[in-house]
């Protein structure tokens, strides 16, 4: 019979350690994802562990229990959540879920107390329990049965709790834990205890005498102090503290240990989960097999020509590609389908057939494709300039469903009721057992994708135009696709001697900043060891202690940079830290992906990523260069023009999204602002701390710039004292400040949010919706993510579409004006182009014509834009 062991978990007190021990993480649907992340990684490291057959995690029911009816103040003085945890406490709970782990709460009752009650029972059985929890107050559970894991550091770094590590570390059994809690308090649940009492004073205490019980019993005889008349005086505050502090473990449960089996995860709905999520490397490291539907039988022919007379004025086509990067892999096969007739042939017919190569650059004959961006590139390194692009099934979900993740085709069908094409990983394989199937099997994968796109094109499109989205995909999204993939082909050329110099700067900078920290210290230790750095900084130089771990003291980045004050040794292993990331990351990672053959770096633009439809760029992220350092922004020396007495042109949107709020809002202030030409942070500083505006100070203005743009990114009280280090108090009076100052803009939330949960979706300028199922929800958290999505998406989406406009525009503008000038990247706002030095006059006038008039708005549009021989004199 299998030794029964009960795993039991304190949902809140971990999902508030999680949330604590990683930095704010959203994924690609704006949601934050830190606490949920960190819950799945203890999940997945203690199960592994522990191989537990039972397991719960118990929850707190609500904010009032039976323990205010002694205490009305009891845990009066928490803060109140932030939202950016509280948004993720259902996502947790939907991971518990499809983990098949029980979960349980019960009104009046906290989440100690169903552990308690349920650990009691299962020990009384024999039955092996462990508790975890972030909260020491479970220690008292402790018995020979019963080992209470207390994370320390993060959430995966566990001190375990039995009887005799208690009595190590404290002298005191568990049982006494309670009186010692009794006697001191506890600040985080508000327990007043014996004022005065700390922790050693506690434990001297009960090693003499027990417990409080047995203290006061004897309290006559003490030898009078201060501290006799202390607790004399406040012997009902000890009883009562002891009372709150002591976990109940006989609660009416209305479930038994009958009811915690643990079976192990369900694989199926654990992976749409983390997909949701966006949790990659655990979806990669996991052995979860997705379940296969049974295909129907597929009519394909294996060919080794395409003839003219098999190419039809309309096909779908589907180019086989290695993996997603089509810059630098191989190509496997061509499928097309009229519908009637379907066909796949080899690489090297595609190469060679002539026939086939003036069908794919015919633009009178239409294609239908699944990616038609990552076909284009493909078919560029083949020497043919694919044409005729009439659908595009990445796009037309994405438009249709912008949370889609994944792009597989197989995934992208299944969400349209199509169920005839098996996933890659299914035929490839996965990880190290990935490989290309045989022939036969490669190409009756293919052609069914082929098949798949000729079949969703009707439903989509049809779809599409009911929705009146049709414009937006026809017009903005399938030509921008078409754009990017000559962007991506062409590529921007990278000097990397200049990548080395910088590389051998940056090494003697960190040589001589070495030095300076090593004698600032007064010895030399190493520096990126936390432990070694902690014993200098705290032991020998004496710095205030502000957060430890279980190797010594934290010098996490914001521990360091509360710190900077105190000696000037931290600002430089700050900087230190910057210019060692700058190198490994950016000066390292970025000359790996130079090609050898053209010295270039062709990043690959995510297209149908964002749920806002921003793009983003991989394979290098071009978008994440840091610029704040001047070590960062030289980084930007190293991309230059690929021809001799050629420059780099770039134009950027000055505060657009800011403007884009302005039109959206109507708010008078603002139109007026921007209308006036004024510096909109300097007027937000009048505005929100009323004074004149010689009168704002540089404070003000940066103040007022993280309100500006946390109002846009819909930013809580707490995110926005994370930002400006102030007190969240603080940071909610600017925000209503704000508010009140510019009313148009709280209206205009207000009404979104009205609107929204009238159609269940927010749109754009050009009609890109975003689904936000959870407005109505009755539960709060997820009902309000929902209201700030709807803020803030039509704002950043419609920014999105406007500089989506512009490149279009623009590419049209440049063919229209025979000119050379090529459009290499787009970065955020801003458009990054390389000309000859003859047609600079020209851009410097068309450019901001065309960029500026993309859109009409209430307001003007303003680009700037500057010229020079990298990428870094360009700004």
């Amino acid at each position: 019979m299998t030794k029964q062991k009960l795993l039991l978990l304190d949902g809140n007190s971990l999902a508030y350690r999680a949330f604590f021990a990683l930095p704010l993480l959203t994924n690609d649907s704006g949601i934050h994802t830190n606490a949920t992340y960190g819950f799945t990684t203890m999940l997945q490291k203690i199960i592994g562990e522990e191989n537990p057959t039972q397991m719960l995690v118990a929850f707190d029911a609500g904010k009032t229990t039976f323990r205010h009816e002694s205490f009305g103040e009891y845990k009066g003085g928490r803060q109140k959540t932030p939202p950016e945890l509280s948004e993720q406490f259902p996502y947790i709970r939907k991971l518990i879920d499809a983990y098949q782990i029980k979960r349980y709460e019960l009104e009046l009752y906290e989440a100690d107390d169903i552990i308690g009650t349920l650990a009691k029972q299962a020990a009384a059985q024999g039955t092996e329990v462990i508790v975890v929890s972030g909260d020491k107050d479970l220690t008292q559970l402790a018995t020979e049965h019963i080992t209470v894991y207390i994370t320390r550091k993060g959430i995966t770094d566990i001190e375990k709790y039995t009887p005799a590590h208690i009595e190590e570390k404290y002298g005191l059994t568990p049982e006494q834990i309670i009186d010692m809690k009794g006697l001191m308090g506890d600040q985080s649940d508000n327990i007043p205890g014996v004022p005065g009492v700390g922790e050693k004073t506690a434990i001297k205490l009960l090693k003499e005498h027990g417990t409080i019980e047995g203290l006061y019993e004897v309290i006559d005889s003490l030898k009078a102090s201060k501290m006799k008349e202390k607790l004399m005086e406040n012997e009902e505050l000890a009883h009562l503290s002891k009372k709150l502090a002591t976990i109940y473990t006989e609660a009416p449960l209305t479930i038994s240990l009958d009811d915690l089996a643990y079976p192990g995860p369900n694989e199926e709905s654990l992976l749409k989960v983390w997909k949701e999520l966006g949790f990659k490397s655990l979806i990669e490291k996991s052995d979860f097999e997705e379940e296969q539907t049974e295909q129907a039988a597929l009519s394909f022919e294996i060919i080794e020509k395409v003839t003219s007379e098999m190419l039809q004025p309309t096909m779908a086509i589907h180019l086989e590609i290695e993996n997603e990067h089509y810059h630098s892999c191989e190509a496997l096969g061509l499928a097309l389908s009229d519908g009637e007739r379907t066909v796949f042939t080899t690489i090297e017919d595609v190469k060679n057939n002539e026939a086939l190569k003036a069908w794919l650059e015919d633009p009178t004959k239409k294609k239908f494709i699944a990616d038609s961006k990552a076909t284009q590139a493909m078919l560029h390194r083949l020497n043919i300039d694919l044409q005729g692009v009439e659908f595009d099934l990445l796009l037309a979900s994405y438009i249709m469903k912008p949370s889609i993740s994944g792009d597989d085709v197989a995934t992208l069908a299944k969400e349209f009721g199509y169920n005839a094409v098996q996933s890659n990983e299914a035929v490839y394989g996965k990880g190290a057992k990935r490989a290309v199937p045989a022939i036969n099997i490669l190409a009756e994968h293919v052609s069914r994708k082929a098949v798949a796109v000729w079949n969703l094109q009707p439903v989509l499109e049809e779809k599409l135009k009911a929705n009146e989205q049709f414009e937006l995909y026809k017009d903005l999204e399938l030509p921008l696709a078409h754009i990017l993939g000559k962007m991506e082909s062409e590529g921007i050329t990278v000097n990397v001697d200049t990548l080395e110099h910088m590389g051998d700067e940056l090494k003697e900078k960190l040589a001589v900043m070495e030095a300076t920290i090593y004698e600032q210290a007064g010895e030399t230790f190493n520096i990126n060891s936390p432990k070694q750095l902690g014993v200098i900084l705290f032991d020998k130089l004496g710095l205030p202690v502000i957060k430890k771990t279980k190797t010594g003291y934290s010098t996490a980045a914001d521990v360091l940079e509360k710190l900077q004050s105190e000696h000037e040794i931290v600002q430089h292993i700050l900087t230190y830290r910057t210019l060692a990331k700058l190198q490994s990351t950016y000066i390292e990672g970025l000359t790996k992906e130079v090609h050898c053959e053209d010295s270039k770096v062709h990043t690959r633009f995510q297209q149908a990523l964002t749920a806002t439809g921003r793009l983003s760029s991989t394979d290098p992220n071009l978008q994440n260069i840091p610029i704040r350092l001047e070590e960062g922004r030289k980084i930007r020396q190293a991309f230059v023009p690929s021809k001799k007495d050629w420059v780099l042109f770039a134009a950027d949107y000055s505060q657009i999204e800011l403007r884009v709020l302005a039109h959206m809002c109507e708010d008078p202030a603002l139109v007026d602002a921007f209308k006036k030409g004024m510096d909109i942070h300097t007027r937000t500083a009048m505005d929100v701390f009323g004074v004149a505006a010689e009168e704002v100070k540089s404070n003000m203005r940066r103040t007022a710039k993280a309100v500006n743009f946390g109002i846009v990114y819909g930013i809580s009280d707490y995110g926005l004292s994370q930002s400006l280090d102030i007190t969240r108090k603080e940071a909610a009076t600017f925000i209503d400040n704000y508010l009140a100052s510019f009313p148009g803009v709280k209206n205009y939330m207000e009404t979104i949010i009205e609107d929204a949960k009238k159609t269940g979706y927010v749109t754009t300028i050009l009609n890109r919706r975003r689904y936000l199922p959870d407005i109505t929800s009755s539960n709060f958290n997820l009902r309000s993510f929902a209201e700030r999505t709807a803020m803030n998406t039509p704002i950043q989406g419609s920014a999105a579409d406007i500089i989506k406009k512009a490149m279009i525009d623009m590419a049209a503008r440049l063919k229209e004006e025979g000119l050379q000038t090529k459009l290499l990247l787009q970065v955020h706002d801003e458009l990054i182009f390389e000309a000859p030095k003859d047609e600079i006059e020209i851009l410097e006038r068309i450019v901001p014509e065309v960029m500026e008039n993309a859109i009409q708005l209430l307001v003007p549009l303003k680009v700037d834009f500057s010229y020079g021989s990298t990428w870094y004199d360009a700004k």
